[in-house]
C-alpha cells in the first residue's frame, strides 16, 4: 500500500520495493513500475526517504540502519518492540539530524481531524477498537497491535501526563493478550477507557468524548463525528435544551496524507505530524499498560 502511495505522488520518485520474498516484490515492483529488491541495504545511497513495514521485532534494526545512512524514515507503528529500542531510534534520528516519523495512520483520518475547534476541554474518553482475527500483526499483543492507536490519539489530543493506569487481558487464540482494556487517569484529571480484541465478530473503531456541555462520537470507519452540545438557555421547565448534530466528513485517503506529509516534512525539513518522539510515548504507555 505504501508504494502504491508513492507511486501515485506527482513529487516523489519511487526507486524501489524490497521484500525477502522475490516474488512478492517483483508482483509489487511491477504493479508500480519500479525495481524490485530483496535486500533493503541496496537502497542505501540511492534514496531520500523510505517506509518500513516490516515485522515489529525488525524495526530497530532496520530503522536505524537508514538513519545512520542519512535517510529519513516513516516506520509503521509501533514505533519499535521495546521502549529501549524506541528511545535508541529517536536518538539516533536527532544525532544524524533525520526524519523520523511514526505510521499512527488514525491522526489523518478525517473524522479525527474534523474535531478541530470541537475538542477543548475532554473530561473523559472512551475508546472501542475490535476487530475479527488475522495473522498480520500477532508478533505483538493486541496492545502494541491495536490499542496503541487509541493510546496515541488520547496523548495527542490531552497533552497531560498519564499518572495511573489499570489493566486486564486475555490470551485467545495466541500466547499474548489478544482482548484488553485499560484505564487511564491523567494529570489533566481526564479518564480513558481504552478497550482492544483483535478476536471480535465485526470491526469497529469508535471514540466518545465527554467534556463540559458537549458529547462527541468519532466513528473511524464511517468517517462521522456525532456532537451533541447542550444550549446555554434552558427550556421553560429548566431542563437544559439538546442540539444534536451529526457531520460525514470527507473520504481522504489517510494513508496517502499521511505520505503526503511525511515527503512534507522530509522536503522541508520539519517535524512530522507523528514525529518519533509522538511514537515513543505511545509505546511506552503501551509497555505499561503491558
Amino acid at each position: 500500500f505504501h508504494a502504491q502511495k508513492y507511486a501515485s505522488l506527482e513529487n516523489v520518485d519511487l526507486v524501489g520495493v524490497v521484500d525477502i520474498d522475490a516474488a512478492r516484490a517483483g508482483k509489487i515492483a511491477a504493479e508500480c513500475q519500479t525495481t524490485a529488491l530483496t535486500d533493503y541495504q541496496e537502497l542505501f545511497g540511492k534514496v531520500d526517504c523510505v517506509s518500513i513495514a516490516v515485522p515489529t521485532h525488525c524495526h530497530h534494526a532496520v530503522t536505524r540502519d537508514f538513519l545512520t545512512h542519512n535517510i529519513d524514515v516513516l516506520v509503521e507503528k509501533p514505533l519499535a518492540a521495546t521502549g529501549a529500542e524506541g528511545h535508541d531510534l529517536v536518538d539516533t534520528a536527532a544525532r544524524y539530524g533525520r526524519i523520523l516519523q511514526v505510521g499512527h495512520l488514525e491522526r489523518f483520518n478525517p473524522a479525527l481531524r474534523s474535531l478541530s475547534g470541537i475538542l477543548t476541554a475532554p473530561r473523559f474518553i472512551e475508546c472501542q477498537r475490535v476487530a475479527p482475527f488475522v495473522e498480520r500483526g500477532t508478533d505483538v499483543d493486541v496492545i502494541r497491535d491495536l490499542m496503541i492507536h487509541d493510546l496515541d490519539v488520547i496523548l495527542s489530543l490531552v497533552r497531560s501526563p498519564v499518572v495511573s493506569r489499570e489493566a486486564f487481558g486475555v490470551p485467545v487464540l495466541t500466547t499474548e493478550p489478544d482482548i484488553a482494556n485499560a484505564r487511564l487517569r491523567l494529570a489533566s484529571g481526564c479518564i480513558a477507557n481504552i478497550t482492544a480484541s483483535r478476536v471480535a465478530l465485526k470491526q469497529e473503531r469508535k471514540m466518545r468524548v465527554f467534556q463540559p456541555d458537549t458529547y462527541l462520537v468519532v466513528d473511524y470507519g464511517a468517517h462521522s463525528i456525532r456532537i451533541c452540545r447542550r444550549a446555554r438557555a434552558s427550556d421553560p421547565t429548566g431542563m437544559p435544551n439538546l442540539s444534536f448534530e451529526e457531520r460525514k466528513v470527507g473520504g481522504e485517503d489517510a494513508l496517502e496524507e499521511e505520505i503526503r506529509a511525511f515527503i512534507r516534512a522530509v522536503q522541508e525539513r520539519s517535524t512530522p505530524i507523528v514525529s518519533g518522539q509522538d511514537g515513543l510515548q505511545a509505546l511506552e504507555e503501551a509497555e505499561r499498560i503491558v
